[in-house]
């Protein structure tokens, strides 16, 4: 009995879905803003060359999607979420609390996250020490306890860099690019103290509150989630820095240049091979609940894995997408293909 009962809600529910769905006939993307302009272009290349309506993508930053793609399973909801880092735990957790089972996740490439200012600005040479001595809200003293951060310009910070203010625009907590530069950057800088990194082992969390915690005096300016708007800011304000994806830099390099990170510059290069120390995976999820309801997203996802979309030549490169290597990409593309659902990160 109770099998009959779990099987009947189990069509009822479907039945519900295919219902709604004739409510709409266009996929339904959001998440990172890093990624939306590969999603963006993928979906105009999908509309253009298929049967299918042209997808909706909209940027929400990574942790905005997620919350939007785990609420739940139905035409309210998006089918898919963009995400310039990994799904957490806690995400997961939510979208099976909220009846999505099977989501197939699409690691679709690499991205580096570029320390930029205005073309024409003296170029900046920074390590991970000085990015978190900069920004950190509580940094070390001479001995060795932690202190508000006292350091107003960059030569406070490091006397081989400019007597400027620090004044760095930057991506809200919702956003996987602040994330990725919270974990690569800011953490990569606080762990060269010796005493901090030890705190790991004794303490974690309050070692994750000093590694990634960002100052809240002026310093440091959330920006939202539109980097064109931070470009914009950066010409207009020769002083200051930006944070956001590669991407963005590579497709505005007649308005910005990109620091050195560790005498490294972010080119396509450099994120390719790891030498650029601030470099990370981007992904796209699916909710598999919605594949063959949702009309086209099985096929979206062969659009976007294929090699003329995310090869070594194809469209998403002109972009700024760094590849992922022929090996890697076979197999992701296979998973991704077969929608393997995922375990829990």
């Amino acid at each position: 009995m109770k099998k009959t009962l779990v099987a009947a809600a189990v069509t009822l529910a479907a039945a519900s879905l295919s219902t709604q769905a004739m409510a709409r006939d266009n996929i339904y993307i959001v998440g990172s803003s890093t990624v939306f302009p590969f999603s963006t272009a993928v979906a105009e290349t999908f509309g253009r060359n298929t049967e299918f309506s042209t997808p909706k993508v909209e940027s929400t930053g990574s942790g905005g999607g997620m919350k939007l793609f785990c609420a739940g399973v139905g035409v309210d909801h998006p089918d898919m979420t963009n995400a310039s880092r990994r799904m957490k735990g806690s995400e997961f957790d939510m979208c099976q609390d909220n009846g999505i089972k099977d989501i197939t996740e699409v690691m679709i490439g690499y991205d580096g996250i570029a320390i930029a200012n205005a073309k024409g600005a003296p170029q900046l040479n920074l390590t991970t020490r000085d990015l978190f001595l900069a920004l950190a809200k509580d940094v070390p003293d001479e001995n060795g306890n932690l202190i508000p951060n006292p350091y107003k310009t960059w030569q406070d910070v490091n006397p081989d860099l400019p007597d400027v203010a620090i004044e760095v625009l930057g991506p809200p907590p919702t956003s996987g690019t602040r994330d990725a530069f919270a974990e690569l950057a800011m953490e990569g800088g606080c762990k060269t103290f010796d005493f901090i990194a030890d705190m790991k082992a004794q303490d974690k969390k309050k070692y994750k509150a000093v590694c990634h915690g960002i100052r809240e005096d002026g310093a440091y300016i959330e920006a939202g989630e539109n980097d064109n708007l931070i470009v914009q800011k950066l010409v207009a304000n020769p002083n200051a820095l930006g944070i956001f994806g590669f991407s963005f830099l590579d497709q505005n390099i007649d308005q910005v240049q990109g620091s050195k990170v560790g005498g490294v510059e972010p080119t396509f290069d450099a994120i390719a091979d790891g030498s650029y120390p601030i470099s990370r995976s981007l992904y796209f999820y699916v909710k598999n609940a919605h594949v063959g309801t949702i009309p086209g997203m099985q096929e979206f996802v062969a659009e976007f894995t294929s090699e003329q979309a995310w090869g070594p030549d194809g469209y998403l490169v002109d972009k700024g997408l760094i590849p992922l290597p022929d090996d890697l990409r076979a197999s992701v593309g296979a998973a991704a293909n077969a929608l393997e659902p995922m375990s829990k990160p």
